[in-house]
């Protein structure tokens, strides 16, 4: 009770501060104090409660991993292995640059939105459809769909979760893409991470079965070694070696990608996706360290203009809802429910374990948005604006890019714009958009303060954007394998065979067209600026969260249909304001006038210009313009498509509720059989068995009922 009265004090006090403090500087400590410990209220309490008291988890039931284990898809893993594998599948590009993005409309808003959406949305939704996915032989959220709202609302559910899913792999590639070319060190070390994973994978199964943390230590350990050799290489005559070209980089990405859709889960996937939450984990904690070490200050006011006025320049709209769509990840985010019903229900020994994973996974990845926002914040806003606003309004030199940046209220000179570059090494930071940049920046200002000072700026900034990479990588290797299984899931219901997912013809074909069609668009992407996947990009933060709609309307219609109406609100209010949210974003986006927000207003305004004879940025052309105005109807296109079948999905999904209510008799259910269990596992990051806990606690001797 004292422990956990102080925790509550130090949050009150850090959240008081934070929305109090108005015209003076704060400490970005008082970020990390309000989203500890929120976090940790969160999960001692409101993800027991919905573990123990909505979902009812029953650790003497077997989980597919036990029933099912096939040594490829299904296979009882070690819940802290599984936590790295898990936490790194679901945290890829939104916790690092969607916060930056986010940051032109302060500090405040987006931190609120990255802890309490968290702790109130998106955890929930990882964990509950976690739980489902896995009392259903990890059923894919398209088949639970299918299955939970019937063959309408589950066809639709299908069909947009399959599309969703493909432009966010190929989006998240693109910015690996971006990362690593010609980045000789990024390129090496990432590259070492797969055969040191392929070795800790053998050595846990085959050699020492059962050592996690003499493994952990191991792989540890090589991977500083491949970090620190990344960056000998790169001033070495191997750096010819590892400087790819995108294109080249394309081609590995979808070699490896395969690969690790097909081989054995315990294999490359799983140890290597744990390998990279160790790199994960210890830059953000290393990040937290300095900043309570150094202390910096947030430069940028809790709420700035642009969020009033919704004409920022690194993003169009208003607060709400585009702060909610361009931070998802770190929030809440669809893609995470994909993962939640893909590789890691096959893999979770415990049902209880369901809290510390799916739930707990999400709150450390909530704590890297956090960061993000930090890194961000603490910049000079002069400097942000500088790197984040477009080039078409920054101009080509320090000069113009001052000026500009002064019409927007900040000011910052041309000399301190190439003292930043030259501080980082990069010929210029003006027009560096896309948030990952800035990130690096800032990573690079904090670690410097506290290791090595201003000498060591470069090395923390290429440093970061190798981090960057990495983070995100592993999201599309594990994103790849759920593909598969939601196309096996999907083709099954045509041909049986093909949904076995230990049907090799089956793996190998459907893994091979998910690969091709996120690597189809990934490779017209990057050899067109305007094509490929740059064409569908504008769509990644309202269907990333289209998609969270469509899980959390699975999640609520399983809870009712499962005599658990009281407890539907645990799901069902934050689906309502997702989709408010998203569906409010959906009509801005398709009916706006403003032509840096609707998709149809901006066609018309290209269209009007070609009838004028005149090229608009980013067109450089009379081609790229009619380019332009393709991209923005296909769009405009799909953004209404979507809304529209997340529509129909929740009516389908509201009539089965309400059927489910009416009925004398329990809709009949898709949850597999009970089968009781033969496994002993801890359920959380510790191991307090009974027997440890009768040491802890000075119990008596097995049998007895001690004094605890």
């Amino acid at each position: 009770m004292i422990i956990w009265t102080a925790v509550s004090i130090a949050g009150a006090v850090a959240w008081g501060v934070l929305a109090l403090a108005r015209g003076e500087k704060i400490s970005a400590i008082w970020l990390i104090v309000a989203a500890l410990g929120s976090y940790a209220i969160a999960y001692r309490f409101y993800a027991r409660f919905i573990a123990y008291k909505v979902l009812k988890v029953d650790d003497t039931r077997a989980t597919p991993a036990e029933r099912l284990e096939d040594g490829i898809d299904f296979h009882p893993t070690d819940r802290r292995v599984l936590l790295g594998h898990h936490f790194a599948a679901i945290a890829g590009a939104g916790p690092l640059v969607g916060p930056v993005l986010a940051a032109q409309m302060g500090y405040l808003p987006g931190t609120i939105w990255i802890i309490f959406g968290v702790i109130f949305a998106g955890a929930v939704q990882d964990m509950v459809v976690l739980f489902l996915s896995m009392r259903r032989d990890g059923r894919s959220l398209g088949q639970m769909a299918r299955d939970e709202i019937g063959k309408v609302g589950g066809a639709v559910a299908l069909i947009a979760v399959l599309s969703i899913m493909i432009i966010l792999l190929a989006v998240l590639a693109m910015v690996v893409v971006n990362a690593l070319a010609k980045s000789p060190w990024g390129t090496f070390s990432i590259a070492m991470t797969i055969p040191i994973a392929l070795f800790m994978g053998v050595y846990l199964r085959v050699l020492r079965p059962g050592r996690v943390i003499e493994t952990s230590l191991i792989g540890v350990v090589l991977l500083i070694i491949a970090i620190a050799a990344g960056s000998w290489v790169a001033e070495s005559g191997l750096a010819d070696t590892f400087t790819l070209s995108p294109q080249a980089l394309v081609g590995w990405l979808v070699v490896y990608g395969f690969a690790a859709s097909v081989l054995p889960v315990w294999l490359l996937l799983a140890p290597r996706d744990y390998l990279s939450t160790f790199m994960k984990i210890g830059a953000i904690a290393l990040m937290a360290v300095s900043v309570i070490l150094a202390a910096p200050v947030m430069q940028t006011e809790a709420v700035t203009k642009f969020a009033l006025t919704g004409d920022g320049p690194v993003f169009a709209g208003e607060l709400f809802p585009f702060v909610f769509i361009t931070i998802a990840c770190g929030a809440l985010s669809g893609f995470h429910a994909l993962i939640s019903s893909g590789t890691t229900p096959k893999l979770i020994e415990k049902e209880s374990q369901v809290r510390l994973i799916g739930y707990g996974a999400m709150l450390m990845e909530s704590f890297v948005a956090v960061m993000a926002m930090i890194a961000a914040c603490i910049l000079d806003p002069g400097l942000y604006f500088a790197m984040n606003s477009p080039a078409g309004l920054l101009g080509q030199t320090v000069e113009s890019a001052s000026a500009a940046v002064a019409n927007l209220g900040f000011t910052i000179s041309p000399e301190d714009l190439r003292a930043a570059a030259e501080a980082v090494e990069e010929e210029t930071l003006i027009a560096r958009t896309g948030g990952a940049p800035t990130l690096a920046v800032g990573m690079s200002q904090i670690f410097s303060s506290v290791f090595g000072g201003e000498a060591f700026k470069a090395f923390w900034y290429h440093f970061a954007i190798m981090f960057e990479a990495l983070f995100i990588l592993t999201t599309v290797d594990a994103g790849t394998r759920v593909g598969r299984f939601m196309l096996q899931d999907t083709l099954g219901n045509i041909w049986k065979p093909l949904g076995q997912v230990n049907w090799r013809p089956g793996v190998w074909a459907t893994s091979a067209i998910i690969v091709l069609a996120w690597g189809y668009f990934l490779w017209a992407g990057v050899n067109d600026p305007l094509g490929g996947i740059n064409q569908l990009f504008p769509l990644f933060g309202i269907a990333n969260q289209l998609l969270a709609a469509v899980a959390l309307t699975v999640a609520t219609t399983a809870l009712v249909k499962s005599g658990r109406l009281k407890w539907a609100w645990v799901t069902g209010v934050p689906l309502a304001w997702d989709a408010a949210v998203t569906l409010t974003a959906s009509w801005q986006k398709v009916f706006s006038s403003d032509p840096t927000i609707g998709f149809f207003a901006q066609r018309a305004r290209y269209a009007e210009a070609i009838e004028r004879g005149e090229v608009l940025a980013p067109a450089k052309s009379m081609e790229d313009m009619h380019t332009v105005v393709l991209n923005s109807t296909v769009d405009g296109v799909l953004a209404a498509l979507y809304a529209l079948m997340v529509i129909v999905i929740i009516v389908n999904a509201l009539v089965v509720c309400v059927r489910a209510v009416r009925s004398r008799e329990p809709l009949p259910t898709t949850e597999a059989p009970y089968v009781r269990s033969k496994l002993e596992a801890p359920s959380g990051l510790f191991d307090f068995s009974a027997r440890r806990r009768r040491e802890l606690v000075g119990a008596g001797p097995e049998g007895t009922s001690g004094s605890s």
